[in-house]
């Protein structure tokens, strides 16, 4: 059967071997991102039901939100390539050095994006043109979320470092519990106390009812509670990671402080990777915003109904990011090992894979385009403005796949700044000023097609820069062999 392991001890993998591999390490990352957005289709649902001013509230922040998140996610990526590339090598004790160090490090850019954050968070709501009616929720939701920055930044470092192991299946397995205590939380936070009949039974039920607030303190505390479980498991559980505890090598460093204190190397490495990373994210973000100000003038139904289209795609490429999770663990290993060809093999593997999936969820979302959206609107306007959107989105599910896989095929050699640049060029260069041309004369379609353009777009330049192989050559410097006390 193949094994990860498989990779660090220089063991030959026939095609099968790879594809078995590939797919070992895939399936869990697409249940766990499959399974996150499902969680949000019935959070959503949940927080629609708080009226119009609190749902408007929580929409009015959102893209701040997912900037401080992204650019959160985005540094803690240096670590885990780092970590891969150790562990692909076999050097574990340099690998625990990574996870000490970045522990530290973790805590030290949450907290800082938090004070940041708190310092905006009253400001924030009126520079962003919000209703004075929905400023003060705003303001509320958005502090709650960035003042839980450090131990939310802690929970994406743990859960990127356990995919770095390959521990595909536990780092699932605790996103999809967070998904279920989000909803757990956000039911008994949100809501009053109420009856309820189910199956014939009258159930009783207790509610805070502190409504959104209590949206913002249920999805926080879902956090809080996995990431008091990721990082139990990685420094506790993990092999050949655990820093405490029995399962522990290094008995003498992980009584000394001073091995948690961050070096300039690791530091430098991390930055190289996540630098780019996180300035994408940020102009990304901005680009979201355009592509809203594009659609702004096409009236209310067509922004509805952008929105919830939006959100129904989020089905289909959900699991692409997936298979980019294990592209990266895969190709990263591999060439932290040394074994460029067998990087390259299952970068190859991976976005075939990845192309192949999404393209039988575009089928998919094609054929049930008109249910998706009935299932989030009511309103026929609605509906078929967001199908219409939704079936020329699907032609481009392919080479968004592409894009999507051969990105974190890329990240797992370290060589992000080139991507990251082709990624926000494709879409401020290409998406939005189509959008522009065409919005007037075409409407909320024309802001699709562009969208199905550009994507068709940036697959074919990813695929073009997969195969001529010169991301192999713009990756972090290959770790040494370990020496044997290494080991």
């Amino acid at each position: 059967m193949a094994d990860i392991k498989q990779i660090q001890t220089g063991e030959q993998l026939d095609v099968r071997q790879r594809l078995a591999l590939t797919a070992k390490l895939s399936w869990p990352a697409m249940m766990a991102q499959l399974s996150s957005i499902l969680m949000q289709y019935i959070d959503t649902a949940m927080v629609g039901r708080l009226g119009a001013d609190d749902s408007a509230s929580i929409g009015l922040v959102s893209t701040s939100l997912w900037l401080f998140w992204g650019t959160c996610s985005a540094a803690m990526a240096g670590f885990s390539v780092q970590t891969a590339h150790r562990m692909g090598s076999g050097d574990y004790a340099a690998a625990r050095r990574v996870l000490r160090q970045g522990l530290i490090s973790a805590f030290l850019f949450g907290l800082a994006v938090a004070i940041i954050g708190v310092a905006i968070a009253v400001p924030l709501p009126g520079w962003l043109g919000g209703q004075p009616s929905i400023q003060h929720g705003a303001t509320l939701y958005f502090f709650v979320f960035v003042a839980a920055l450090p131990v939310l930044t802690l929970n994406y470092f743990g859960s990127a470092m356990l995919r770095a192991a390959g521990s595909m299946k536990v780092a699932g397995g605790l996103n999809v519990l967070m998904c279920v205590l989000d909803v757990i939380f956000n039911f008994f936070f949100i809501f009053d106390s109420n009856t309820y009949n189910i199956w014939g039974l009258e159930l009783h039920f207790w509610g805070a009812g502190w409504g959104l607030m209590g949206a913002a303190l249920g999805t926080v505390t879902s956090i809080v509670i996995t990431a008091g479980l990721v990082l139990w498991y990685l420094t506790c559980r993990e092999k050949d990671l655990a820093i405490w505890g029995r399962r522990c090598l290094d008995k003498a460093s992980e009584r000394v402080l001073h091995a948690f204190r961050p070096t300039r190397g690791i530091l430098r490495n991390a930055l190289k990777v996540s630098a780019p990373m996180a300035m994408e994210h940020a102009v990304l973000c901005g680009a979201q915003i355009a592509v809203t100000i594009v659609v702004a003038p096409l009236g209310v139904m067509a922004i509805a109904a952008n929105a919830f289209a939006v959100t129904a795609e989020s089905l289909c490429y959900m699991p692409g990011f997936g298979i980019g999770d294990a592209a990266t663990t895969l190709v990263g290993q591999s060439y932290g090992a040394g074994r460029k060809d067998l990087a390259r093999q299952f970068g190859m593997i991976t976005v075939g894979l990845g192309m192949t999936v999404m393209s039988l969820m575009g089928i998919v979302m094609y054929i049930f385009a008109p249910e998706m959206m009935e299932m989030l609107s009511p309103v026929s306007e609605i509906q078929q403005l967001g199908y219409e959107s939704l079936r020329i989105e699907a032609w481009a599910e392919p080479m968004f796949a592409a894009a999507i896989v051969s990105y974190g095929v890329m990240v797992g050699v370290g060589d992000t700044m080139l991507p990251a640049c082709m990624n926000f060029g494709s879409i401020w260069l290409v998406r939005l000023p189509l959008a522009a041309l065409l919005a007037p004369t075409m409407g909320l379609q024309g802001v699709w097609l562009a969208m199905c353009i550009e994507l068709c777009f940036r697959g074919a330049i990813f695929l073009w820069r997969l195969f001529s192989g010169a991301w192999l050559k713009h990756g972090l410097k290959a770790p040494e062999s370990p020496t044997p006390t290494a080991l």
